[in-house]
């Protein structure tokens, strides 16, 4: 396989594995040759020591076995024999010692049991004839058996003892050798294992500084290019698959970073060209709203002026000349005054409609139930004209202008007014209910309705229903209701549900921590037919004709 391919995972587990099995083959020759050295340690102590001190003490108990029997021999005194009595067992002990230790041993272990088979026959040939001499016939009958043969004999005994002792120094000697080869072999492996970890180490240090520290350098350097602000750049991986992959992983995010930037800079682009225009665009309304104002001041006064003289000639010859002249002329000048009065209408209710929301007096807390108590004084006249009610109760505080928020309930009562049957009194209810964060409030009456068809249309303005002879107005005021509910974030409609009548319904905003609203409790007042307030049993308020 190509090294190149090669993991650095598997790269450093493979020279641990090297290494490790390096190691422990050192030292299992390592735990061989101290057990040997152990063995011939305690050979060294336990066999060799005492073997050299067996024999040593063998050949004395030799010597003070000859010494008690010559001097028995002369003095005949049973005292001088326990020195030889005492060397007897004292050999034996030492033989049966001996003899124990050196089972592994087995030249050595027959040149003992030829010394025991050497004393034995001295002793048999020299030692008790010369006890049995003394016994029997006195010292001078023993004395002669203590001739040349008995001393070669004994010499013969000594020399076997001594050549043991030699036996038993070459055997020390060779355990010694043995023993310091041993620990030589061990200081050769404890040295053999220290030089190969210091290899391994400067092994992974130079192949973690070529695989890991000089890779992860050129990345961090190429990474660091890109960081500062070439993204175009490439970054190229090297060393070992994990940081080859992670060189890739990087390269990746830098492309898909230098996309998106590409996309945020063409974004930004189209932003700006945005800002530009809408910037044109705000200039452009800018200057609108200039000349919309211009255009209020305009219709406002110098507009107005004329008008205002066409209308009063126009009356001053209907009413100088009424009479005077023909039919037709009477009917021309009341088109003219009835043309020119509509147009100062229209003017006005224009101005009114461009007022909404540029001319403000500033949000505040509304009661609207000050409101319609406002309202019911406003369209008193029309109410006792036509005979009719309007009631509310509980309606809300809400956040607005009051102004404008009254000038929508005039509206829509007013609306409610004009747009009765002629065979019912006018029965009008301004009703809220609190549904999530918005109020709804609901205009009701008793009227002659709107088709479904049209229940979009007459928020339009100047769109009218019915002609100008049937019902009088401008189509305006409806128009003027929508914005000023929209002004204030909210939403009218007409609900087409709703028989026999209509239900205008609208929205404001829920004032921030406003409880929702209680039962009527029956505290309420009404109002009476003359604008004063009035109690009512079930807490509502009403006006009526």
């Amino acid at each position: 396989m190509n090294g190149r391919k090669w993991t650095l995972r598997r790269r450093v587990t493979t020279m641990c594995v090297l290494v490790g099995v390096l190691l422990a083959a050192l030292a299992t020759i390592g735990v061989v040759q101290a057990a040997q050295n152990r063995t011939h340690l305690d050979t060294l102590l336990d066999k060799s020591g005492p073997l050299r001190t067996g024999s040593e003490a063998l050949l004395g108990t030799l010597l003070d076995q000859e010494t008690g029997i010559r001097g028995y021999a002369v003095s005949g005194d049973p005292v001088d024999l326990v020195p030889y009595e005492r060397g007897v067992e004292q050999e034996r002990d030492l033989l049966t010692q001996m003899d124990g230790l050196l089972t592994d041993e087995p030249e050595i272990r027959r040149r003992v049991g030829q010394i025991r088979d050497q004393a034995e026959q001295w002793r048999l040939e020299i030692a008790v004839p010369v006890i049995e001499a003394v016994d029997s016939r006195g010292t001078e009958a023993a004395q002669p058996l203590l001739d040349e043969r008995a001393r070669v004999r004994f010499d013969v005994l000594r020399s076997e003892v001594q050549q043991l002792q030699a036996e038993i120094l070459a055997l020390r000697n060779q355990i010694a050798a043995d023993a310091r080869q041993t620990g030589n072999t061990l200081v050769v492996l404890l040295v053999t294992a220290a030089a190969v970890v210091l290899i391994a180490a400067a092994a992974l240090i130079l192949l973690i500084n070529r695989l890991v520290i000089d890779p992860v350098t050129h990345l961090a350097s190429q990474v660091r290019l890109v960081a500062e602000g070439d993204y175009q750049r490439d970054i190229q991986g090297v060393g070992p698959p994990e940081l080859a992959a992670l060189a890739g992983d990087v390269d990746g995010m830098r492309r898909r970073i230098a996309a998106e930037l590409a996309e945020v800079r063409e974004a930004r682009t189209r932003i700006e060209w945005i800002n530009s225009q809408l910037q044109k665009q705000a200039e452009e309304l800018v200057r609108s709203n200039r000349d919309l104002e211009q255009f209020a001041y305009v219709a406002s006064h110098d507009l107005q002026e004329p008008l205002r003289k066409v209308a009063s000639f126009c009356q001053l010859l209907q009413r100088r000349y009424a009479g005077q002249l023909d039919e037709r002329a009477d009917q021309y000048i009341a088109f003219a005054v009835d043309g020119a009065q509509r147009m100062q209408r229209l003017i006005n209710d224009l101005l009114a409609f461009s007022r909404i929301g540029r001319l403000t007096t500033g949000f505040t807390d509304v009661d609207l139930n000050e409101v319609m108590t406002q309202v019911a004084g406003q369209t008193e006249a029309a109410r006792q004209y036509a005979g009719g009610e309007v009631t509310w109760s509980d309606l809300p505080v809400v956040h607005g202008e009051e102004p404008l928020l009254t000038n929508l309930l005039v509206n829509l009562v007013s609306n409610s007014i004009k747009f009765r049957r002629p065979d019912e009194p006018v029965r009008v209810r301004v009703s809220a209910r609190r549904v999530d964060d918005e109020w709804e409030i609901t205009c009701q009456d008793n009227g002659i309705g709107i088709e479904p068809e049209f229940a979009d249309k007459i928020f339009v303005i100047f769109q009218r229903l019915h002609s100008k002879d049937a019902y009088p107005g401008t189509g305006i005021g409806l128009a003027i209701g929508k914005k000023i509910v929209e002004y204030h974030g909210g939403r009218i409609w007409v609900d087409p549900e709703v028989t026999g009548g209509t239900a205008i319904r609208f929205t404001l905003p829920v004032v921030a921590d406003e409880p929702a609203p209680d039962e009527p409790d029956g505290s309420d007042v009404a109002d009476t037919g003359d604008g004063e307030p009035a109690d009512r049993p079930d807490g509502v308020k009403e006006a009526v004709a």
